[in-house]
């Protein structure tokens, strides 16, 4: 299970999702039962009749920051775009990015935010390149007061590389989850677009309850598997946190009988994280680099959410571990017939 081709399909490039469904709960939803294998396919809206009281949902409740930031060189004037990738430390004005293009771009310049690409009128407001890491990503330090009102003011919605448009007005609301609370990703935990109000009091009156965990999904989310040995995939590091409170409430789901519904990758991350080998999850904050991929064995979700994930990603391993590699396979080929649409704005997979 270790070669990178194990991991690898063909897609049929009508079927990616460049933007979003009508509705949330319009998607479509494929159920793939991990021990038998059965695949039966349904709307997303009936995920109630999969759940039962006193289950419980796990939530990411990370919020997507305009992390992407257009700016001009101070000499000469050169167009660079900015993709934010995490914080430094904690400290909101000091952030590692990748640079496009990047090649050129030395430490100490400085570079004018603008309000898009092909605006030609340079603010006052400024960041610093300080050092050029290793991984080829920068650093980077925001000469501003109020870090998010920049933001606010001249980021961009980072929409998934493969997506190749501008952003779009429904993108603003679209590529947040309706539960977003805090702020610090650059990508969105895709598998709760899903979800609209409607659905989380459905869920709430049938007596499942919400726990929410925080893991800001950084850009590094997309970076391609490069040796065809996975085990030597070195995973990027994502800032997590998880209050007692929901790691509680997840015990004692578990402890009750009842089940563990992961709403993602980033959520099974987190969990996966903060557990020991008997599956009791424990509260806690940091980083974790945490790489899921078969034979790894999952201790506390019984089930997952999921959208469709590209060829040859450390998503679509993840997803391996949990319902097995064939099983997954096999469900990926029904969806490429069945037309379901694929990634971030796509349709959706629940493993039972």
């Amino acid at each position: 299970m270790d070669k990178l081709t194990y991991y690898d399909y063909s897609l049929p490039e009508e079927l990616i999702a460049y933007r979003p469904a009508d509705k949330r709960e319009h998607s479509k939803m494929l159920v793939l039962n991990k021990s038998t294998g059965e695949i039966v396919l349904r709307r997303f809206s009936d995920i109630v009749e999969y759940l039962n009281a006193g289950d419980c949902l796990v939530l990411n409740n990370t919020r997507v920051i305009k992390g992407r930031l257009y700016g001009r060189k101070e000499k000469n004037g050169a167009l660079i775009e900015a993709m934010l990738i995490s914080p430094v430390l904690s400290q909101d004005k000091i952030w590692t990015c990748f640079l496009k293009p990047g090649k050129r771009v030395k430490p100490s310049t400085r570079v004018y935010l603008q309000d898009n690409k092909n605006s030609r009128e340079s603010s006052e407001v400024f960041y610093t390149i300080t050092a050029v890491n290793p991984d080829g990503s920068y650093t980077i330090e925001f000469d501003c007061v109020d870090f998010y009102q920049i933001l606010n003011k001249f980021g961009h919605i980072p929409l998934p590389p493969y997506i190749k448009r501008e952003e779009e007005i429904a993108d603003f609301e679209r590529y947040q989850t309706v539960y977003s609370k805090v702020s610090g990703a650059v990508a969105a935990p895709t598998a709760g677009l899903h979800f609209s109000e409607d659905i989380l009091k459905n869920l709430e009156d049938k007596g499942i309850s919400r726990a929410e965990l925080t893991l800001h999904v950084g850009a590094g989310t997309f970076k391609p598997v490069q040796d065809e040995n996975i085990s030597k995939h070195k995973m990027h590091s994502e800032e997590f946190m998880i209050a007692k409170s929901c790691a509680d409430l997840i015990n004692d789901t578990k402890k009750n009988g009842k089940k563990i519904l992961a709403v993602g990758t980033t959520s099974v991350r987190v969990l996966e994280t903060q557990s020991g080998l008997d599956g009791k999850v424990t509260e806690g904050f940091g980083w974790t680099d945490i790489f899921i991929s078969p034979p790894y064995k999952m201790k506390v979700a019984d089930m997952l959410l999921t959208n469709f994930h590209l060829p040859k990603s450390t998503l679509l391993m993840l997803v391996s571990s949990f319902a097995g590699l064939e099983n997954v396979l096999r469900a990926y080929d029904f969806a490429i017939k069945e037309k379901m649409r694929f990634y971030s704005y796509g349709d959706c997979m629940l493993i039972i």
